[in-house]
């Protein structure tokens, strides 16, 4: 499963990705910069440059993983959406799950 959110500093999307693998709910984070983003919000239409953190984790750990991101974002209302992984290399996929396991 990969996760996409965006925030507005490359600092912040560092923290966010940085803080999502090192409580291993995402095996890997990947941070692309700039991007402008045009949407609605409070009656106006808005721009504004952002950069998108997408993360790579299982379905069993996407829970705690938007738990997680919610907590550590300053965005009223964060993007955080979720794609199934429909075909992936059977070696990588193993990688995601064996790096996301809950920890005893």
């Amino acid at each position: 499963m990969t996760v996409l959110t965006t925030t507005d500093s490359a600092a912040k999307a560092e923290e966010l990705a940085r803080g999502a693998v090192e409580a291993r709910l995402a095996a890997c984070a990947q941070i692309s910069a700039p991007v402008t983003s045009v949407y609605h919000w409070r009656n106006a239409i808005e721009t504004s440059e952002e950069w998108q953190v997408l993360l790579k984790t299982t379905e069993d750990r996407y829970e705690a993983l938007e738990t997680h991101l919610l907590a550590h974002h300053d965005y009223d209302t964060p993007e955080i959406i979720a794609t199934p992984v429909v075909r992936g290399s059977a070696g990588y996929l193993a990688w995601i799950a064996a790096e996301t396991a809950e920890q005893a």
